[in-house]
């Protein structure tokens, strides 16, 4: 746990400037088995103290890997000078930032930390099963990562905060040779919010897991590739939740909204089907707490959800405190910084379109002729909001009934046209939180969604 020695410099906070100043520490834990050899085993920790300091428009920033009393008292003197020597050089007469109220918010999740030992062992024993239980695979893999990110935040104007946000995660990988000879592969990521020896108390809970993805990836063996073309596709909650945060939550970040995003002329119009409503949840979704929830951003800012799209109609978008008051909207605690040498950027935190009312199998029950995509295993989109993913795992559709599994291809489309065409969304939400999003830094986030049917782009073989 990080010792607070910062709250006592506030009286050194210069007047009439918005000032932060943060410590944290980044612990990361992993350890990977390849076919059964150990390849990766790592623990690694980045801690140190950063200062920030708001001046009529421009930022002065400074941080320092120690932690200590000179430390904290060199890096806040550095970003005050950085500000006033900006503010001088490049001036831009920009009013003083929104108020955000004030107070302390403290979350913390016990943050035990287990011996390396512990995460290899439990690894070996997945391998085992998969070797004892899954014949004719040509590889396998185990990775296990957990990493936590503490933040100790003491501000001018807004709350001061102490947050703590642990994750862990199992990642399964099988591979097996298709009659053809090519090798195809699955994958799956199993954990959640929580430190290991929380998440994880006993190797064969994730047993079912296995005999799962074995199944699928023994149906893929089998897979024949979809027909290319515009087809009527039901997409699962991960990909839709993909869609979400890469299609259509990059562009209405602010930052890129200034930067001349597809969504800077479309605020108040239409851009999806009345039945898509999305949202950056904050920490709670439907009265449950999303997969990484945050309470307070780098900013002092208390995190609330923000509404992107509501009934198909682009509402909001996510800001910092700066650009808030650049777009006279609320501030809802969207920036964070992954790293204490990181200034805080405007990011998303667990971004969702929100559920309807369809059953999953009316959904397929409704599609004659089309495709079931179900787990993707990368994608990318830009700030005009084309896309395009791959598609791992997926069945065909027909006449209302799952037919043969799919083999490795892709989907692709404008997000603001592709979501005009959404006719039917799910009745349930599924979450993603296991990989970071990689906008300049990287940042755990979570991603969701429910199924929806709509017409999009197939790219066939």
């Amino acid at each position: 746990m990080l010792h607070d020695i910062i709250s006592k410099r506030k009286k050194d906070f210069a007047a009439g400037v918005q000032t932060e100043l943060r410590a944290q520490v980044n612990k990361t834990r992993g350890v990977s088995l390849l076919s059964g050899s150990l390849t990766t085993n790592v623990r690694s920790e980045v801690s140190g103290v950063s200062a920030r300091v708001y001046k009529n428009g421009v930022y002065g920033f400074s941080s320092t890997a120690e932690y200590d009393d000179d430390a904290v008292a060199a890096v806040l003197t550095a970003a005050t000078e950085n500000a006033v020597f900006m503010d001088k050089r490049a001036p831009q007469g920009a009013p003083a930032l929104p108020p955000v109220g004030a107070g302390q918010i403290m979350r913390e999740i016990t943050n035990s930390d287990p011996e390396q030992k512990t995460y290899i062992d439990f690894a070996k024993a997945l391998d085992a099963y998969i070797v004892q239980k899954c014949p004719g695979l040509s590889g396998r893999g185990v990775s296990i990562r957990a990493d936590s990110m503490e933040k100790l935040l003491c501000v001018s104007e807004g709350h001061d905060g102490h947050v703590i946000m642990p994750r862990c995660y199992v990642y399964l990988r099988l591979t097996a040779d298709a009659p053809s000879g090519n090798p195809v592969e699955l994958f799956v990521p199993v954990g959640g919010l929580g430190t290991f020896d929380t998440v994880f108390s006993d190797p064969a809970l994730l047993f079912p897991k296995v005999d799962e993805l074995y199944e699928k990836l023994m149906q893929k063996r089998e897979g024949v590739y979809p027909d290319a073309g515009e087809k009527t596709c039901i997409i699962s909650g991960e990909l839709t939740g993909m869609l979400a945060h890469e299609a259509v939550g990059h562009t209405v970040e602010a930052d890129l909204v200034l930067g001349g995003s597809v969504a800077a002329h479309n605020l108040g119009k239409t851009v999806a089907s009345p039945l898509v409503t999305m949202v950056d949840y904050a920490h709670t979704c439907l009265g449950a707490p999303t997969p990484l929830p945050i309470y307070v951003d780098d900013e002092g800012t208390p995190a609330k959800d923000a509404v992107l799209i509501r009934d198909g109609i682009l509402t909001g978008y996510m800001n910092s405190r700066q650009t808030a008051g650049q777009f006279g909207m609320e501030p809802t605690g969207n920036a964070r910084a992954y790293l204490f040498s990181d200034e805080p950027l405007i990011r998303m935190r667990n971004t969702a379109i929100v559920p309807g009312t369809s059953k999953l199998e009316d959904m397929i029950a409704s599609v004659e002729d089309g495709y079931y995509f179900i787990d993707t295993n990368n994608g990318q989109a830009d700030t005009t909001g084309e896309f395009m993913f791959g598609v791992c795992m997926g069945y065909e559709i027909k006449n209302g009934k799952l037919g043969r599994a799919l083999l490795d291809t892709t989907i692709s489309g404008v997000a603001f046209e592709m979501l005009k065409t959404v006719d039917m969304v799910g009745d349930t939400i599924s979450w993603s939180s296991s990989g970071f999003c990689g906008k300049k830094q990287p940042m755990p986030v979570g991603l969701g969604g429910p199924a929806i049917r709509c017409k999009i782009t197939v790219g066939g073989r």
